[in-house]
């Protein structure tokens, strides 16, 4: 009885005690702002204030309270501008602890990040500054500090200054401290292939053997920084997808993981989205939506990579094929400008031009980042080695656009090399590389259908594409004060396309020093007209205008052997 007595004080203790302890729960974790307070926290933060005043006043707002992260996520509207503003604010201490304006709403790489591309350590100050010293002062004429070439190398570099601040986030500041030093690349390199004669006579510091140890040194260091520190972002990661759709019969266009309507089968980010999702192949793959926006090339040169260390859906910094190819492509680079190097210029162009692509920080960049830019300057070198023969640097041209398409630009060029008639052996080699290269279109059931998604996808998708990291973008923030350029861009990009028409024929007769120039000139064109414009980029024109600006001058730039005969008649005559 005792006993029944105990049991019973037991349970009605436990059925008052439960319903207390349920009831002081919701009061611990509830919120202590309010979605008013937590809103008027946020609007008061400086930055926040400063570009929402820019909008037409009472804005429209909406606060979440997240119990997990105990914290306000906080979102401003403000009318047809869309959403201009989104923080979060800590609702124990009561203050911003995230703060995102203009761009950095809906582009998360444009709230900084020194290691987001390329690493933490490339973008360190000590590191990057390293190689940029090497670069300067293996390549640069000490002997005459306010050279031309020391200008050259100091724009070559500058862009540096506007990588800062991108890794600050402030995309305001770094895009146009971009266009100067593309302006002056261009007109300089303009300038150096219409009038057909080398930068002026300048001879390393540096012996030879000196400039090649370096580079030695230099890439076993870039393929360390490569495997030990380096990020491998969506463009890198696409390719390897594109790769395994290949290679499993399918055309990368319309067929990459995407995310919405389907199960996840990972777990959620630091924001609660869930990229790794059940897909229609029944694989559990992280999501890439738009990583068929490339040419078909840019997947086909990851299928040996792929097929080494396979892919097991997942989107990882250790993503082992990513960093094969990446690594593969860059020292490839390295290797075809010696060889470019020795075929116009023997050993010191060799040494000068290896070593410059090895210093240069921004081809580092690629590689560290783990994308294909580097197939572009690849294809262009290889056509510049096989240049005496039309269908070659046809077909390595053809490559070169199929992978990113910049270089179609100079097609017209390149056909009309070296005098002013389109060469018929120089469009067979584009057209069967080309057809070659979208063969993966006829892995589909309709050819035409695959056709059509390609072009959806890629240049159907790019021409419209909005893009705060370049100014052309920037009519989104009209509201905000922000001049739209749209208008100028346009002019600009028909007078791109008539001096790509023209430079088919004037000059009339190019040396492969003027072929290099103004490819380049050409390639640093587009990127100043580009709708969406990055620091990766710029490894597409730097080896053309490497050499075109380091030349040797005490030996000249040979050409084609059918052409040296005129050229060592032309040089007599010069005296």
């Amino acid at each position: 009885m005792p006993v029944v007595r105990v049991s019973a004080v037991f349970a009605l203790a436990l059925l008052f005690a439960a319903p207390a302890h349920a009831a002081r729960l919701p009061v611990d974790d509830a919120p202590r702002l309010t979605e008013a307070r937590a809103t008027r926290i946020l609007l008061r933060e400086p930055k926040v204030a400063d570009w929402v005043a820019r909008y037409p006043p009472n804005p429209t707002t909406d606060a979440k309270y997240e119990r997990e992260r105990r914290s306000w996520e906080v979102k401003v509207w403000s009318g047809e501008a869309g959403q201009v503003a989104e923080g979060r604010v800590s609702d124990r201490l009561g203050v911003v602890t995230e703060a995102w304006t203009g761009p950095q709403v809906a582009w998360k790489m444009a709230r900084g990040s020194d290691g987001a591309f390329g690493g933490s350590t490339l973008n360190s100050p000590v590191v990057w500054l390293l190689f940029s010293a090497a670069f300067l002062l293996g390549l640069a004429d000490l002997r005459r500090p306010l050279s031309l070439r020391n200008l050259d190398l100091v724009v070559l570099l500058s862009f540096t200054v506007s990588l800062w601040f991108f890794n600050r986030g402030d995309v305001f500041t770094s895009v146009p401290l971009a266009y100067p030093p593309l302006a002056y690349l261009a007109a300089r390199l303009g300038w150096i292939g219409l009038r057909g004669r080398r930068p002026a006579a300048v001879r390393p510091v540096w012996p030879v053997w000196v400039l090649a140890a370096a580079t030695v040194f230099l890439a076993g260091f870039r393929v360390g920084l490569n495997v030990q520190d380096s990020t491998v972002i969506d463009v890198g990661y696409a390719g390897v997808v594109g790769a395994h759709r290949i290679v499993h019969g399918q055309a990368p266009y319309g067929h990459m993981p995407v995310r919405r309507d389907l199960r996840p089968c990972g777990p959620a980010d630091a924001d609660g989205e869930i990229d790794e999702r059940i897909q229609t192949n029944g694989r559990c793959e992280s999501a890439v939506e738009r990583g068929d926006t490339y040419g078909p090339v840019s997947y086909l040169a990851y299928v040996p990579a792929y097929a080494l260390f396979g892919w097991d859906g997942s989107w990882t910094n250790e993503l082992a094929a990513a960093h094969a190819a990446a690594i593969a492509f860059d020292l490839l680079c390295l290797l075809a400008l010696a060889l470019v190097g020795l075929r116009f210029g023997g050993t010191r162009l060799a040494a000068t031009l290896a070593f410059a692509w090895a210093a240069y920080p921004f081809t580092q960049y690629v590689s560290s980042s783990n994308t294909q830019d580097a197939l572009v300057p690849l294809f262009l070198l290889l056509a510049f080695l096989v240049l005496a023969a039309p269908a070659g640097r046809g077909a390595f041209l053809a490559l070169a656009a199929w992978t990113k398409f910049a270089p179609l630009v100079a097609v017209p060029l390149w056909a009309t090399y070296p005098g002013h008639r389109v060469t018929a052996r120089f469009g067979a080699g584009f057209a069967l590389a080309t057809l070659a290269s979208f063969a993966i279109l006829l892995l589909e059931p309709s050819a035409v259908q695959a056709a059509r998604a390609f072009w959806e996808r890629t240049l159907g998708w790019q021409l419209g594409r909005e893009s705060p990291f370049a100014v052309w973008g920037w009519g989104q923030y009209e509201a905000a004060g922000i001049p739209d350029l749209q208008a100028v861009q346009r002019v600009l990009q028909v007078l791109l396309a008539a001096a790509a028409l023209a430079l088919a024929f004037v000059p009339r007769r190019k040396s492969p020093l003027q072929l290099a120039a103004l490819t380049a000139a050409l390639l640093v064109g587009v990127e100043l007209v580009l709708g969406h414009w990055f620091y990766l980029y710029i490894a597409w024109f730097f080896p053309l205008a490497a050499l075109a600006l380091l030349a040797a001058p005490d030996r000249p730039v040979a050409p084609p052997e059918e052409h040296r005969g005129r050229a060592r008649r032309e040089l007599v005559a010069a005296g």
